[in-house]
């Protein structure tokens, strides 16, 4: 057993977990955080995307005792209370869901993308750097839409990144 801390969605959490605890099942088992999603057990899917000091990681191919004093947030930290996220607001507006399965992954996923290229994206872009992403529903179209929206509105200052 490992006994690890760390911050999560703004606020330091512990537990005692077993060393092979993967930090999906920490955060979903543990801390009640069920947005993070396990897809499938491969990293290949890119449900459980979380960001991890600041960047986007696949928390089914991390340890929770890895993640110990590193600040993480998941899908449930990107809000600012009532407040959707651009990314979670571009999302909504452009239809960038179906079955929502993927969706906090991809959202955790655009919010980094969109941290890195602050002076905007474009589809190719976007495109390329959602390969590690599975939608099995969309066909990606609304979800590039989604952010590339996200970018231009994110890119003008007009709001925050995570």
């Amino acid at each position: 057993m490992s006994e690890i801390e760390m911050v999560v969605n703004g606020r330091t959490v512990t537990g005692n977990v077993e060393d092979r605890t993967l930090l999906v099942h920490f955060l979903r088992e543990n801390l009640g955080l069920t947005g993070t999603h396990v897809g499938c057990d491969t990293s290949q899917c890119g449900a459980c995307v979380v960001h991890l000091d600041g960047k986007a990681v696949k928390s089914c191919s991390m340890l929770a005792a890895q993640a110990s004093g590193s600040t993480v947030v998941t899908i449930e930290g990107l809000a600012d209370g009532a407040d959707l996220h651009p990314v979670q607001a571009a999302f909504r507006e452009h239809h960038g869901l179906q079955c929502g399965f993927c969706t906090p992954g991809m959202i955790m996923a655009a919010t980094d993308m969109i941290a890195r290229h602050p002076e905007g994206l474009d589809e190719k872009t976007v495109r390329s750097e959602l390969e590690g992403n599975i939608c099995r529903c969309t066909g990606y179209h609304n979800i590039v839409k989604a952010i590339l929206a996200a970018s231009e509105t994110m890119s003008k200052g007009a709001a925050r990144a995570a």
